[in-house]
């Protein structure tokens, strides 16, 4: 895009709110971080803090000054993202927790651009503003800029206020920028552990990360002084419970283990570490290529927009979605459209399946109370057993993100919890259950693997690390991001051309795989030859959002029947295929894992919106009927490939 050299704009400013690395909502009570519309005892607000001292006064049309000359005066509120409309007005990203105060409000204002390579500040009137749901963002109308050509000049622009113009806070309230360079001590003994460095929002929580001293016995860290390890500390009352902006100075309380999170276990020098970088960097470069010349062949050059806009990490967090786009797999769901998927009847399966390969147990069987049961169903379910406690047998947990968020079936106690507490219970609840799934004393032989959403995955991570992994063996404990496919949009023009929609200029729209998913994790990961080398013969998956998750009878069940595959189910729940419970033979989960490229998907047709280029507009696109396909597979699809003579059920009734 053709820009004049006065009004000069860059893509390249840098905000100090995004991060390269995917930041998740931590398991710990009483954030200090949140955001206006959310009121909290504890907030921190986000600036970004420029290197600029005072600005002599002009205006948008007299005079642009020279960042390096301003020093120290401005807070970065926002930035010139696109056009809007006809009439000159342009969307602005907030960085800001006072969107209304910084958008809503006439007045001066000041831009940040590039001219001729050097950044330059200039000063602008805005005339009005007003909110923007669709994409989370602001669209703003300034004095003198009427038509689509001089708010195109704007775009890349970094939106700045004055310093001296910061709201006033309240106790226990913080600014991102007075915490950065602040020294971080232990409460208990007074040990400086390290300096912060930066803070980051993660959503429910804020992070701050934190420099260690290499030596704790060191002085404190200085200017172009070596660094030393880089570990993140939630920014909560019950971790940090003091803050001394005077002294500059921050008590902590870390739970065990949080300071040794993320640190080199290794001795290596400074040069030997930014000489791995590098060649981490050049082997994500090589694949960010094949990926792209991928996404080419596919006709799916327009993801490659959002490189020329917005910041350097949102064009880095758009890298690593293309590069983790699992192309075969979406080159087999497309295939769907061409042929489509043979929908059968879960109900009736299980109905066609031979009936000495079927059996049926009241519910009470599990009961807790003392009832007497056949001796075949308690050899069977000891048979079950033998094989858990020997280990012999893998776990695989698909926890949904309410589970995690405690919104699940479980019932709630009568008294009140934070949402730490809340998880930890749902978590607890579904592990110690004997219904669910394991005895406290077969656990350390079990394999456990957990697979949830990306925004999950950490947070489940520091949940079991804080109760010491639930009496799991840590070394035999794996978290798994589920498989997600993009979304891919109808075609009015060609029938058999899909184009992924994009969530915004940096993000694909996606949506999980379903439930088969789970093989081509395992797959990836080749986690299923590891488990075959460890002597297990049975892997066990489930979902965490049913009564039943227990494997004993299941597993013993098919042992008996020699049989490649086992099916549990729960008849008043209706044959509910988002709740199931199979188990596969190790040698028959090794064939899945080998032929993902072949698994039967579901073409769903869905409203989604979403957002396009239009002659270099950034559009909102808000259907009103049907317009995107969405994949699913369902673990029981597997079944497929095993004859019916070799699948077996446990059927549940009421």
């Amino acid at each position: 895009m053709q820009r004049s050299s006065a009004l000069s704009c860059s893509s390249n400013t840098i905000s100090a709110l995004f991060s390269t690395q995917k930041l998740i909502t931590l398991p710990f009570p009483n954030p200090r971080i949140v955001f206006l519309e959310n009121p909290s005892t504890f907030k921190i607000f986000h600036f970004q803090q420029n290197n600029t001292t005072p600005l002599l006064h002009c205006t948008a049309t007299e005079e642009i000054l020279e960042a390096n000359e301003t020093e120290g005066l401005f807070v970065q509120t926002g930035y010139i993202y696109s056009v809007h409309g006809l009439q000159g007005e342009v969307r602005v990203k907030a960085t800001t927790d006072f969107p209304e105060l910084r958008f809503s409000k006439p007045g001066r204002r000041w831009l940040r651009q590039q001219v001729s390579g050097r950044d330059m500040v200039q000063e602008i009137e805005l005339i009005e503003g007003r909110g923007h749901p669709g994409q989370k963002s602001w669209i703003l109308k300034f004095h003198e800029i009427d038509t689509i050509e001089q708010a195109q000049k704007l775009v890349g622009s970094a939106l700045l206020v004055k310093d001296e113009d910061r709201p006033v806070l309240e106790e226990s309230e913080f600014y991102t920028a007075d915490l950065v360079g602040m020294r971080v001590f232990l409460k208990k003994t007074r040990e400086l552990v390290g300096t912060v460095i930066n803070v980051f929002n993660s959503g429910a929580s804020d992070l701050l990360h934190v420099e260690l001293l290499p030596d704790r016995n060191a002085k404190p860290r200085l200017e172009g002084g070596a660094s030393g390890p880089l570990v993140w500390v939630p920014f909560v009352e019950a971790i940090v419970p003091n803050v001394d902006l005077s002294k500059r100075e921050m008590l902590i309380t870390p739970p065990k283990g949080l300071l040794e999170l993320n640190v080199r276990a290794d001795d290596r020098s400074k040069k030997e570490r930014r000489q791995l970088e590098w060649k981490e960097r050049k082997k994500f470069q090589k694949r960010l290529i094949a990926a792209k010349k991928i996404l080419h062949e596919m006709e799916q050059d327009h993801i490659f927009h959002g490189f020329r806009y917005g910041e350097k990490n949102q064009r880095s967090f758009l890298a690593n979605q293309i590069v983790d786009v699992n192309s075969v797999l979406l080159k087999h769901a497309l295939q769907s459209k061409k042929i489509p998927y043979k929908r059968w009847s879960f109900p009736d399966f299980v109905n066609a399946l031979q009936e000495n390969n079927t059996l049926k147990l009241s519910k009470e069987f599990f009961s807790k109370e003392n009832v007497e049961h056949s001796s075949i169903d308690s050899k069977i379910q000891e048979q079950g057993h033998c094989l858990i406690s020997s280990g012999k047998v893998a776990i695989v947990l698909a926890l949904a993100e309410s589970k995690l968020l405690g919104t699940s079936s479980i019932p709630e106690p009568d008294w009140p919890h934070n949402n730490e507490e809340i998880s930890y219970l749902h978590v607890k609840a579904l592990l110690d259950d004997s219904h669910r799934l394991l005895k406290m004393e077969d656990r350390p032989s079990v394999p456990l693997i957990l697979v949830c959403p990306a925004e999950s995955i950490e947070y489940l991570k520091q949940l079991f690390m804080d109760h010491d992994y639930f009496s799991f063996d840590s070394e035999k404990v794996w978290f798994l991001e589920e498989e997600k496919l993009p979304v891919v949009g109808t075609s009015q023009e060609e029938e058999n051309k899909h184009k992924i929609l994009m969530k915004s200029p940096w993000e694909m729209l996606q949506r999980p795989a379903g439930s088969a998913g789970i093989f081509t994790l395992l797959s990836s990961q080749n986690l299923v030859d590891h488990l075959h080398v460890m002597g297990v013969e049975y892997i066990q998956v489930c979902s965490g959002n049913q009564e039943f998750v227990n494997g004993e009878m299941l597993l013993g069940f098919a042992k008996s029947r020699e049989a490649n595959a086992g099916i549990l189910v729960f008849r008043d729940a209706g044959y509910l295929e988002e709740q199931f419970n199979v188990v596969f033979s190790i040698d028959f989960a090794k064939k899945l894992t080998k032929k993902t490229d072949k698994l039967p998907f579901e073409a769903i047709l869905k409203s989604n919106q979403h957002v396009e280029m239009v002659e270099k507009d950034w559009v909102d696109v808000v259907p009103s009927s049907p317009n995107s396909y969405e994949f699913h597979s369902s673990i029981y699809s597997c079944l497929n490939a095993c004859p019916p003579s070799k699948v077996c059920l446990v059927d549940i009734i009421a």
